[in-house]
């Protein structure tokens, strides 16, 4: 088992990773909190495959727990559903010393995450994540959220959990494609933050896809370490922790653009990475040396080609509800070099028309082959 700490002043907590690790989440999390109750969060999917074992677990341990299964999918990011979680609290008589456990992936962490930061004002939560997105990145951080029909995570809070149990077991079962949505934030680590990470990647990817297990718990444990690093230097996103978001800019956009119904949010951020990239060579941030590996490095994963109709005008549109905006200009990340990013807010409209017809007319990739 590997363990990390989040280190913040009066809320660290650990991150754990291993194989098989369920048996001893409950002695682990007594370490910082006793709770009188517990209301379990999932989704429709990943419930039956790993929910029985959990709740087995915690009845072994004595706990009471009370259930919530969500559809899985975006749409249950909603104020909806978060009234229903509200609800089932409640019921169950869950106060202020219950503990809200997340069981799955990143929009269950958000939901769940969200409906603890502010049920009575606020009740421990653990993370326990099951897709490798979570586990690289939702999961860490305290970013929790619902969405609106007009943008993506802008009802949100910052709220740390008391500490994220990384199951390697759980991405066995894992969807080649969701598996492939969360290395494109793990390649996003070594594009923002470390050449040497960036590096190991690209000599280990083969191993990495194919889930061997030591690779994958290097690859996660870095991921995780230099984003808790960010976070700790940076909790509220008040200046380096806005490096995180390379490629979120773009990708919420295309988001919200499809209805939350075409992209996965890790083939969002892709395309948005691609974009950013792009950007930054046409603006000569970026040499076309360090633009051609990186978008060859993003390429193993491949880009989702854009939806039959998808127009610029409505991903443009949905750019101008981007939370990030600051004194009304958009901020983007941009890459400098690899492992080295830096934020601009000169764009002009003219080179986003530009870059983003580039991607809806398939000649992004072609241009860095």
């Amino acid at each position: 088992m590997r363990r990390l700490q989040v280190s913040l002043e009066g809320r660290s907590y650990p991150i754990y990773i291993g194989r098989n690790l369920y048996p001893h989440l409950w002695g682990a999390w007594q370490e910082s909190v006793k709770p009188t109750k517990i209301l379990l969060v999932s989704d429709e999917n990943v419930f039956p495959l790993f929910g029985g074992k959990l709740i087995a677990e915690l009845d072994r341990a004595g706990f009471a727990s009370s259930l919530v299964v969500v559809p899985a999918g975006e749409g249950s990011k909603s104020m909806s559903w978060l009234e229903a979680i509200y609800s089932s609290a409640l019921e169950a008589g869950l106060d202020r010393g219950g503990l809200v456990l997340a069981l799955g992936g990143g929009v269950v962490g958000d939901l769940a995450g969200f409906a603890a930061a502010t049920y009575m004002r606020g009740v421990p939560f653990i993370q326990v994540p099951t897709t490798l997105l979570a586990q690289v990145d939702s999961s860490v951080g305290g970013k929790v959220a619902v969405n609106h029909p007009l943008g993506k995570n802008l009802i949100g809070a910052f709220y740390q959990p008391r500490l994220v149990w990384i199951e390697l077991e759980t991405l066995r079962s894992l969807p080649e494609r969701e598996f492939l949505a969360g290395a494109a934030e793990v390649i996003k680590y070594g594009i923002i933050l470390s050449k040497p990470f960036f590096n190991y990647l690209e000599e280990n990817w083969t191993a990495f896809l194919a889930r061997q297990e030591e690779v994958l718990t290097e690859v996660i444990a870095v991921s995780c370490g230099l984003k808790s690093e960010v976070v700790a230097r940076d909790e509220r996103e008040e200046g380096e922790r806005a490096i995180l978001n390379f490629g979120h800019t773009w990708g919420h956009a295309l988001e919200a653009a499809t209805g939350y119904n075409y992209y996965l949010h890790g083939e969002a951020v892709l395309v948005g990475m691609a974009l950013a990239v792009h950007m930054a060579a046409k603006k000569k941030i970026l040499s076309r040396t360090d633009a051609r590996r990186i978008v060859s490095m993003l390429a193993r994963i491949g880009l989702r080609p854009p939806p039959p109709g998808l127009d610029s005008e409505n991903v443009l549109a949905s750019l101008k509800y981007d939370k990030k905006r600051k004194d009304g200009r958009l901020v983007f990340v941009f890459p400098v070099s690899i492992g080295e990013v830096a934020l601009f807010s000169d764009t002009d409209t003219g080179l986003l028309f530009a870059v983003l017809n580039d991607y809806l007319c398939g000649w992004l990739e072609k241009e860095y082959s």
